[in-house]
């Protein structure tokens, strides 16, 4: 077994001192060290039962090596039998290293687990890696290595740095998109496609990427013409491709988006992505001089009930029978009347038009005169001749005629059953937008899933039969990145035998684009290790949907689309019960940092490049610096390590920005941030608890009779707080998800706990329960701190609340409840009095009455209170809050 070697970190360096070892052992060795070598270090409560009064870095550190291991091991022992919960994020490219997008992913799927589970449910919070693609291919082609090896290296380095941030994943579902156990099902789901008609191979006109030497589908094009992923300016290139019949399911994708909750947006723009589908495609045998050519054209119709009135067709010029080897084509080129066309501003070409004969039938789309006064003009002007199919009745309807069986059919029914008849006798028929495009699969790269077909001279293209996949990447001596696909060079692997006929055939050398990997991972997650089929329809039938599905906004059209098509296939197939593979879905814009940059010629600077001595900051080499926000990234010198992060403030979560807005995170140098703010609140946290065991050591057994009618409202007021804030906070989780709205709440109880006197503190069962519920719910957030602090809670002297003697960790409770009480609607309401925004005391009045202005107005002025202070002042205005017991009097002075 290959050993892997670990320098120990650059304090050991900078003093001579190079150390090789494991990275556990080595984390153990250091923490023992530390602990011996500076006798200063605090100690652990769950370590030692001795409570520090104060959190400082070293508790933090303690707690977070403590409890760590000990959270890790009680997430993996999760109790079956319950209702199931399935958080998953996006897997992300083992690139080797982290970065503030996926820590910001992570936290959240980690949170969310930690709360599901408080909360009584059986939770799926799994991890995996797409682990295919360009990236890695390339990257292993600049350094000599195989892209095999530079994934799986990546891939334990990144599991560690996940592993360092605390996280809690299903580590025993885990993935990988590049091992033949994981692509062997992509290749199964490949050929239920290819059998069902839906995936297929054509010539066409694509899209290339001169830098990654691969074909791009189209949404895989900006708006400048650029790849992507290289930036490279886009070539076209003819080439035959495979392409997925995704348009099939464009109306029920379309339709299905009504049953979904609020997507933040992406609703819509997987709406628009996908078009108004009011038409169809229709296939078609192309004959030429009434003799079969072999051609079957698909032609995007958008009124399908008139299809008999069909009067010509128009093509682009670089259309794949214009431009490619079909036998067609010369036919074809002496039928083109250049110049007749509409022009397309858009895309700088001119379309051309073709009439429709007897032996020549390509509808590309129809030009049908009865329903279009722009091809009504374009027939007339190339002097055609066309059935009219529309007869319109004296209601204003219309009703069809020489259109066959359909001929006395409204155009409704006529619709309805024209496309039906279609899909029946499989030619077409299916719902779609007149923009939609077919999914085209092929890359011409090494490192992919390969496509599990073989090419015969006697059968056509052939699926490789479920029992012989998966068909696996053959070692290659090198690659280049160049030319052809890479597969082309693997003679032995490349000639095979048609499993149809057994005579001589090739294997198809393009590989799957990795969408398709990440296409149905979610399903796999269900039963990853299953060596008989993709997964087990019990199992992928009791987890999914996914409950809540969190990533970047990036993939909110492209992946989401092909991930949702999938699912409705798989349906179709009875491979799953459900046709919506997400419930919820939390997209993210991106994480910009503070950038600096040379205002004359845009070079980007690094922090320690710039003066900051004058209001503006200058280059250290002189020249004025732009100071502007932009997504993190290596090159712009403005992203933030997230280890290092961990390393300086400790392993917490938090959320600056409203969810799913952009987060700004700037280097954490200023008081104003937000990490020293969240340290803040935290050693608040630490000192409640501090607080709660010193009142509990003056001598006094707890008694709540002792408390005075004071120290009762005070009692009451925290037991209105905690009720409040489990209300907030348990929404925040479950329906909007605003993490920093939940800590504001949080915040808001801790400040209502700190004011609380001793005697309070001593003698009032409302202060601990408020205390037990504030930690609680701080647990999925600050896993660690938390599960310090409900030890020392639960060791308090005399304890008067049942929920400090349950027993277990904090993340073993339940998620605190609130108390049937308060939700009781109240029959007289304390409604606070404010004269000229200053509290002056409180009336209390039937609730009824604290809603209406007027009867409200009317008793306080009737009550002692109002007699004294507004009996003789002139009241301008009176202003009912509509949220609390509030009212305001506006008076002269």
């Amino acid at each position: 077994m290959q050993k892997e070697i670990y320098v120990v970190s650059c304090r050991a360096e900078a003093s001579g001192l190079q150390i090789l070892m494991p990275p556990d052992v080595l984390s153990c060795l250091w923490g023992r060290m530390h602990r011996l070598l500076c006798p200063s270090t605090r100690t652990l409560f769950s370590e030692t039962g001795v409570w520090e009064k104060d959190y400082r870095t070293e508790n933090r550190c303690r707690v977070e090596e403590w409890w760590h291991p000990r959270i890790m091991a009680q997430w993996q022992k999760d109790a079956a039998n319950r209702k199931k919960f399935y958080v998953l994020s996006m897997f992300p490219y083992p690139s080797g290293r982290l970065h503030m997008g996926h820590v910001r992913v992570y936290t959240i799927s980690d949170t969310i687990g930690h709360f599901q589970r408080m909360r009584g449910h059986q939770v799926l919070n799994p991890m995996g890696w797409d682990a295919f693609g360009l990236p890695a291919e390339n990257a292993a082609i600049e350094r000599g290595l195989d892209p095999e090896e530079w994934t799986k290296s990546n891939i334990q380095s990144m599991r560690e740095q996940l592993d360092s941030l605390g996280l809690c994943f299903s580590w025993d579902r885990e993935v990988s998109t590049c091992l033949p156990e994981y692509y062997k099902w992509t290749q199964y789901l490949f050929v239920k496609l290819f059998e069902a008609g839906l995936a297929y191979q054509k010539e066409a006109v694509v899209n290339w990427d001169p830098v990654d030497q691969t074909v791009l589908a189209d949404e895989q094009v900006d708006e400048n013409g650029r790849s992507w992923r290289s930036g490279a300016l886009v070539e076209q290139k003819l080439l035959t491709q495979w392409f997925i019949k995704t348009t099939n399911y464009a109306k029920p994708l379309l339709d299905a988006l009504a049953d979904l909750p609020e997507w933040y947006g992406v609703k819509g723009m997987q709406a628009n992505w996908i078009g108004d589908c009011t038409g169809c495609y229709f296939d078609f045998k192309l004959k030429v001089n009434g003799v079969e050519t072999g051609e079957t054209l698909s032609a995007y119709s958008s009124s399908p009930e008139t299809v008999f009135g069909a009067a010509y067709l128009a093509i682009l010029p670089s259309h794949r029978l214009v431009r490619g080897s079909s036998s067609v084509r010369p036919s074809l080129e002496k039928a083109f009347q250049p110049g007749r066309g509409e022009h397309d501003p858009s895309r700088k070409i001119c379309y051309v038009c073709v009439c429709i004969r007897p032996c020549l039938w390509v509808f590309l789309p129809t030009g049908i005169p009865d329903c279009s006064e722009e091809d009504l003009s374009v027939a007339r002007a190339l002097n055609l001749r066309w059935t009219s199919v529309l007869k319109s009745d004296q209601d204003g309807t219309q009703t069809l005629i020489n259109s066959d069986e359909f001929s006395g059919l409204s155009r409704e029914e006529a619709f309805n059953s024209i496309t039906q008849k279609a899909r029946e006798q499989k030619v077409g028929g299916h719902l779609t937008s007149s923009k939609l495009r077919d999914w085209l699969i092929s890359r011409q790269r090494y490192w992919g899933t390969p496509i599990p077909v073989v090419h015969c001279g006697s059968c056509g293209s052939v699926a490789v039969p479920e029992e012989e996949l998966p068909v696996t990447l053959p070692k290659l001596p090198s690659v280049t990145g160049k030319g052809a696909s890479p597969l082309e060079a693997a003679h032995d692997w490349v000639n095979c035998r048609c499993p149809r006929c057994k005579g001589p055939a090739r294997r198809e050398t393009d590989t799957m684009d990795t969408f398709v990997d990440s296409a149905w991972y979610y399903f796999r997650y269900t039963d990853p290790h299953n060596p008989h089929r993709p997964f087990d329809r019990h199992l992928a039938d009791h987890w999914l949907p996914v409950d809540v599905y969190i990533g970047g906004k990036e993939h909110a059209v492209m992946h989401l689309y092909y991930a949702r098509f999938l699912c409705h296939f798989c349906q179709d197939q009875s491979l799953v019960a459900h046709r919506e593979p997400f419930r919820k879905l939390l997209v993210q814009g991106l994480i910009k940092g503070q950038t600096f940059k040379l205002a004359d010629n845009g070079q980007y600077l690094k922090r320690g490049e710039i003066d900051f001595t004058d209001k503006e900051p200058v280059a250290l080499g002189g020249g004025r610096v732009e100071v502007t926000w932009e997504k993190m990234s290596k090159s712009k010198h403005n992203g933030l390590d997230p280890q290092e992060v961990v390393q300086q403030y400790g392993l917490i979560i938090i959320f600056t920005s409203k969810y799913p807005s952009l987060l700004c995170l700037c280097a954490f140098t200023t008081s104003a941030d937000a990490l020293p703010g969240v340290l803040r609140w935290q050693s608040r946290l630490w000192q409640l608890v501090t607080k709660l065991r010193g009142a509990r050591q003056l001598g006094d057994v707890p008694n709540p009779a002792r408390l005075k009618k004071k120290e009762l409202a005070e009692a009451k007021k925290i037991w209105e707080n905690k009720n409040y804030a489990i209300i907030e906070v348990t929404s925040h989780f479950t329906e909007d998800f605003l993490f920093n709205a939940a800590i504001s709440r949080l915040m808001g109880l801790t400040n209502t706990l700190s004011s609380a006197t001793v005697r309070v503190l001593q003698h009032s069962v409302e202060f601990e329960e408020g205390l037990a519920s504030l930690v609680m719910m701080t647990a999925p957030m600050a896993p660690h701190l938390a599960s310090e602090l409900w030890a020392g809670l639960c060791q308090i002297k005399n304890p008067l609340s049942p929920l400090l003697l349950r027993g277990g960790d904090v993340l073993q409770q339940a998620w605190p409840t609130v108390d049937p009480e308060y939700l009781k609607v109240p029959d007289f309401v304390e409604l606070s009095v404010l004269i000229n925004n200053k509290a002056c005391g409180t009336v209390t009045v039937p609730l009824q009455v604290s809603k209406d202005t007027e009867r409200a107005q009317q008793l306080i002025l009737e009550s002692p209170l109002g007699r004294e202070l507004l009996g003789e002042r002139s009241i301008k205005r009176a202003i009912l809050s509509p949220r609390a017991a509030l009212i305001n009097f506006l008076v002269d002075e």
